[in-house]
């Protein structure tokens, strides 16, 4: 692989990251990291945010067949960014499950963020990098709490084999 596709690759999981921590993340979570942004940029919705509806598939045993799921709503927005300290005008694009288009409208400008060299960094230091913590904190707790809810049959069914029998009769 040479150094450019390496670098290419490592831009696009980078924008794949981003783009789940940004969809995950509440709107309020959003908004504040929007408020608290140093020197904010002019934003213009080329697209939306705009609500719509997807097919969701599924696949037997997880990677058998196709079959359709059913539909969910989703929020897909555009926007530009320019001024604000930018070295060009950006564009970013998100979408996102639900029907919260302010959601939609901040992850799609913190998409463009990304896109500018100068700014990538300070987007990922204060916004994807915090928010990724948060979720792996509650997905941490969830799992927890899974976990301590998980009935093990094996031992149910081994204390269920002993010794008195019951009568059919």
């Amino acid at each position: 692989m040479s150094e450019a596709t390496a670098q290419e690759a490592e831009e696009i999981a980078m924008r794949q990251r981003a783009a789940g921590v940004l969809a995950g993340a509440s709107t309020a979570e959003l908004a504040e990291c929007w408020n608290a942004w140093p020197n904010r940029p002019e934003v213009e919705y080329l697209r939306g945010p705009e609500s719509g509806l997807v097919m969701v598939q599924g696949r037997i045993g997880g990677s058998g067949d196709r079959f359709n799921l059913g539909e969910a709503t989703v929020v897909r927005a555009t926007a530009l960014v320019r001024g604000g300290g930018l070295a060009t005008e950006c564009v970013g694009t998100s979408y996102v499950l639900g029907s919260d288009p302010d959601h939609a409208g901040l992850a799609a400008v913190f998409q463009a963020l990304l896109a500018d060299p100068g700014q990538r960094d300070l987007v990922l230091q204060q916004v994807i990098e915090p928010l990724q913590s948060r979720q792996a904190t509650v997905d941490a707790g969830s799992r927890a709490q899974a976990r301590a809810t998980t009935v093990n049959f094996f031992t149910v069914a081994r204390e269920n084999s002993g010794g008195v029998e019951e009568d059919d009769e």
